[in-house]
């Protein structure tokens, strides 16, 4: 990919976060702030981030990594205020050696056969060196009440680290969605006297019991302190050939044809043990869709799902049993429009697919189940009327359901099903999604908001048609409710269903008719292609980041609910997208917003014609030649201030 190839949006584009930083009620801070427990301390009341300017070619370096010149105003109940200006503080650069916590070194990001064997690039002669990933993405901040690590000089904090895929090898060729995607835990020793986090050991997960992991994007912390991690773009069964998935089972079990596409496309869950370690397991029942940064509500059962996909759609899961993903039900939205204008608004209404425990699914697919066992499924029109014609993955597909597969269906051919039993399946690449619980809100982020999409489009299935695509995407707002029936009329078991959408003026991009001077498609001073979302209850603010093919640097964006001020916070070096955000209320005393970024440089034409000739050496200065990308987090500059009087 890259100059040589279509670049890793352009090859998405063709297919197809800033998490929870509520403050603890003194305000307590990591990195940007630290508590006082100090009873006679002011309360905190209310707090708002300065909208920093874009960086320029006027300083060049600015746009060639992270930075920031924004700042967080604290205010308080004595009408006293602080401010904390905003610094970027990086754990690793992927490829580097980091400590294994055993006396010797790991790579960061580095890549592993079923057999824990590191994966090899060999593709220059007398230059072979372990895969590592460029594209960190989704993080999780996760504390113990119990730990056994050594080394630890302050208090041990652990990091979940995925990383998504990796752009190219040596040789330049693409190596999208061939190597499994790693992912690992970190040991964190915590500085008790100024919040900073500093890694000690670096683990990486054995992924062999769930046969790999397969392009895992976003991710979200659980209710109970695991981490969900996400398979995108899941392989389509039906395929006599998938180069893809043959690449990807080549470099996982060494044997191209071993891999089974339907043991990808669900959601893992990662344990952090006490030592440092990890143990993962894989859902099977939560649907078999491009599966992003989800959210699973207060009520610990409830899951809220964007899909990252042309057709794609919007899914629930109610867990039976709170803190368990391992059965449940799963239900697809059917979208009644109201308005075409712009984004676009719609009631929504829910359609069961069905039940099924992860067992039993997992027992389907071990079993040998094949496609055809499920449904046939044309490309071209039978001319039969006992198929159905849905839409899949931006193209007309014609399916028969075999009998009695409607469980198999529902949760191996999810999109197909769900289409054919007249889910709305017009959405295109909706990715995280975020909930605000004091006013039952949640937040879904599309990337894009075309094809599919809008009425006329050779995508559109009717439901969702809007009027004229948006290129830079919107992020919408559901309304939450309880006491709903489903469509054949049965009660929804849960308080948090989403019932309606649409997107607040300030968070819906705007496309430029004619690039900008620095050559930016969409309005730098607002939203482009919005991927990784999280609300904070206590600042009372939607963290947005960019994952933009038409803006030259990404932005991670702070958006007030209640004053509507929309605040870009950071940028990331240009070509690289804003991933791994993460907000934690509490941990010490302290509050973190991780932030990762990847494949810094990657470069897009006519995106990028004016700033690549001079950013693109210093952004191989800064990043290993544009092997490597930053795993951080956000944080204020080293004159760090405990919130005392």
């Amino acid at each position: 990919m890259h100059n040589i190839q279509l670049s890793r949006r352009s090859l998405i584009k063709a297919l197809g976060g800033a998490p929870l930083l509520p403050l603890a009620s003194s305000l307590s801070a990591a990195g940007l702030l630290s508590g006082c427990d100090d009873s006679n301390s002011p309360n905190y009341v209310s707090a708002a981030f300065s909208s920093m300017a874009a960086p320029s070619l006027s300083t060049p370096a600015d746009m060639a990594t992270t930075y920031t010149a924004s700042s967080l105003t604290v205010t308080f109940d004595d009408k006293s205020t602080r401010t904390f200006e905003l610094a970027y503080a990086p754990f690793f650069i992927t490829g580097a050696e980091v400590p294994d916590g055993k006396g010797g070194k790991v790579i960061a990001g580095g890549y592993y056969d079923i057999n824990n064997n590191p994966i090899m690039d060999a593709s220059v002669a007398g230059s072979a060196r372990q895969f590592f990933s460029d594209c960190p993405d989704g993080t999780s901040l996760i504390q113990l009440d119990k730990t056994t690590v050594t080394g630890i000089k302050g208090k041990p904090v652990f990091a979940v680290v995925q990383f998504e895929y990796a752009t190219r090898n040596q040789a330049q060729a693409s190596m999208y969605g061939l190597l499994p995607s790693p992912i690992a835990v970190l040991t964190l020793d915590q500085d008790q006297d100024t919040g900073k986090l500093s890694l000690v050991k670096y683990h990486n997960v054995d992924t062999s019991g769930v046969k790999g992991l397969w392009i895992t994007c976003g991710a979200s912390l659980s209710p109970w302190n695991t981490h969900l991690s996400s398979e995108e773009y899941e392989p389509d069964a039906t395929l006599a050939t998938n180069s893809q998935l043959q690449g990807f089972s080549l470099n996982l079990f060494g044997n191209a044809s071993t891999a089974n596409p339907y043991d990808y496309g669900h959601l893992p869950e990662v344990t952090v043990n006490a030592d440092g370690t990890g143990s993962i397991q894989k859902h099977y029942c939560l649907g078999r869709i491009s599966h992003e940064l989800v959210q699973v509500m207060p009520d610990n059962r409830t899951v809220l799902m964007g899909d990252d996909a042309t057709n794609g759609g919007l899914f629930m899961f109610i867990a039976d049993a709170e803190k368990d993903l391992s059965a449940g039900t799963l239900y697809a939205a059917k979208w009644t429009q109201t308005s075409s204008v712009g984004a676009g608004a719609g009631d929504i209404s829910w359609i069961k697919l069905g039940h099924a425990t992860s067992a039993e699914i997992k027992t389907l697919v071990d079993g040998g189940i094949k496609s055809t066992d499920i449904m046939d499924v044309k490309t071209s029109d039978p001319a039969d009327a006992s198929y159905t014609q849905i839409f899949f993955n931006g193209k007309k597909n014609w399916v028969k359901l075999k009998t009695g597969m409607e469980k198999a269906a529902a949760f191996l051919e999810t999109h197909r099903y769900a289409a054919l039993v007249g889910a709305s399946l017009g959405f295109t690449k909706m990715e995280g999604t975020t909930v605000n619980a004091a006013d039952k809100k949640a937040y879904s982020a599309m990337s894009y908001i075309y094809k599919s999409m809008v009425a006329g489009n050779s995508a559109n299935e009717g439901d969702i048609a809007l009027d004229a695509a948006i290129n830079a995407g919107a992020v919408y707002e559901h309304t939450l409710a309880g006491s709903q029936k489903d469509t054949a009329g049965n009660a929804i078991a849960s308080d948090w269903v989403s019932t309606h959408m649409e997107a607040p003026a300030a968070l819906v991009g705007e496309d430029l008719a004619t690039a900008d001077a620095l050559g930016n498609l969409a309005n730098a001073a607002k939203i482009a292609n919005p991927d990784n979302i999280k609300f904070s209850e206590k600042l009372r603010t939607l963290f947005i980041g960019e994952d933009s093919g038409n803006h030259v640097n990404n932005f991670l964006w702070a958006y007030n609910v209640d004053t509507k001020t929309l605040s870009r916070i950071l940028s990331v070096p240009a070509g690289a997208e804003s991933t791994g955000l993460q907000a934690v209320d509490e941990i010490n005393g302290w509050t973190y917003v991780m932030s990762n970024f990847q494949h810094p440089g990657d470069w897009e034409s006519p995106l990028h014609d004016v700033v690549k000739a001079t950013l693109d050496p210093i952004i191989r200065e800064n990043y290993d030649d544009r092997f490597g990308a930053a795993v951080g987090y956000l944080t204020a500059t080293s004159a760090q201030i405990q919130l005392s009087k």
